[in-house]
């Protein structure tokens, strides 16, 4: 059965760095894509980046030039170094992947269960 696990939330200071990560285990063929979205209270779930299989990457606009997203293909893991932060940076992140499970079938798409960022002095 696969598994997304999120790591490396907390708490920190405005203008601080949080580096997340998301490693995927189970049965995969071959995972199609990564990203990582996030919900804060009130607020409807909203990507913030992702990554995918020929490299190419993408951001919400309100963290270009802050956040960067990576991957380790070899340990199914993915990476958000956050910069910059701020306070409308808080938010539950949730990691996601397109994955395939058989060589055969479509890409699916899994989710996280979610690590929590709060941005605050």
């Amino acid at each position: 059965q696969v598994q997304l696990v999120e790591s490396g939330g907390g708490l920190v200071q405005p203008g601080g760095s949080l580096r997340l990560s998301c490693a995927a285990s189970g049965s995969i063929f071959s995972i199609n894509a990564m990203g990582w979205y996030r919900q804060a209270p009130g607020k409807e779930r909203e990507l913030v980046a992702n990554i995918f299989s020929g490299g190419r990457t993408n951001y919400a606009d309100s963290v270009k030039g802050r956040f960067t997203i990576s991957r380790d293909n070899a340990k199914n893991t993915v990476y958000l170094q956050m910069n910059s932060l701020k306070s409308e940076d808080t938010a539950v992140y949730y990691c996601n992947s397109n994955l395939k499970l058989t060589l055969y079938a479509h890409g699916m798409d899994y989710w996280g269960k979610g690590t929590l960022v709060t941005v605050s002095s």
